[in-house]
């Protein structure tokens, strides 16, 4: 991999890694469009920690606020805090992704990178996102997220396992379908992201530099790449959700999934 793709692929990866079009999806479609080999699951999930350090930053004020009132509930035992009810439901909410991403981990990083499994991500889940945000109430803020309402948001981030569905897509998509409005739904999409992406990237992070992958070197400049451009997006994404509806990514997404579909059975470019 050249410094040029380290970047483009930063740069796709922050643009894409808050907003419900699927991340993943858009970093193997980049590869196959450009003629450049997949990046990787392994590269993705390293990059990944640019766009964390993005929510660390931009979210420090409310992370911090969380994570002391964790520690403290500890020492009182109690819960009655809303701050430490969303901490454990941010840590309750990751466990899911963690344990059926790890049991599935061979097929992430093989057969669910093929580019139909994409189109099929992106379309198909298009729908679900139309009806989340078709029937959105819009009336719960974050600070009445209760245990439930985290394990439902936790399993709907299960999905983003298969690329072209979207972390983001999928628990917003439940933060709405769970009475959130748009704003609140995405920022606890944001803070559950976190730790999922942590472990994600932290454990594969020892594969960077094997024979036939991307370098310590290029991974560093696609990963500062992807939080500069994250940053930006997680502020731009919460403007729009506080004012305008997902219409915009939901037309995108199936718009993309039919030109992978014509693009694969035209054999212009290779599913795999």
């Amino acid at each position: 991999m050249t410094s040029v793709q380290a970047v483009v692929y930063g740069i796709v990866q922050g643009l894409t890694e808050f907003l419900p079009v699927s991340s993943t999806g858009h970093l193997r479609i980049t590869s196959a469009l450009a003629g450049w080999p997949d990046p990787g699951a392994a590269f993705t999930a390293v990059i990944q920690l640019g766009t964390l350090a993005a929510v660390l930053v931009y979210f420090r004020v409310e992370l911090w606020r969380i994570s002391a009132a964790v520690l403290r509930s500890f020492r009182t035992r109690a819960m009655a805090d809303a701050d430490a009810k969303l901490g454990w439901g941010i840590i309750i909410g990751t466990v899911p992704i963690v344990v059926v991403g790890f049991a599935l981990r061979d097929v992430i990083e093989g057969p669910a990178r093929n580019l139909w499994v994409i189109a099929g991500g992106l379309g198909l889940f298009s729908f679900v996102m139309l009806a989340a945000d078709r029937y959105a109430a819009d009336e719960r803020e974050l600070a009445s997220a209760t245990v439930p309402d985290a394990v439902a948001i936790g399993v709907a981030q299960v999905l983003a396992l298969i690329p072209g569905v979207s972390r983001s897509g999928a628990t917003i998509s439940m933060g709405l379908a769970r009475r959130f409005n748009r704003a609140a739904a995405a920022r606890f999409s944001f803070l559950l992201s976190v730790p999922a992406v942590v472990l994600s990237g932290l454990f594969e992070l020892r594969k960077i530099g094997d024979s036939g992958g991307a370098s310590a070197g290029i991974t560093v400049i696609a990963t500062i790449a992807a939080f500069a451009i994250g940053y930006a997006s997680i502020a731009g994404l919460l403007r729009l959700l506080a004012h305008h509806s997902l219409m915009v990514f939901i037309v995108y997404r199936t718009a993309l999934a039919g030109l992978l579909v014509v693009l694969l059975a035209a054999g212009t470019i290779p599913a795999r």
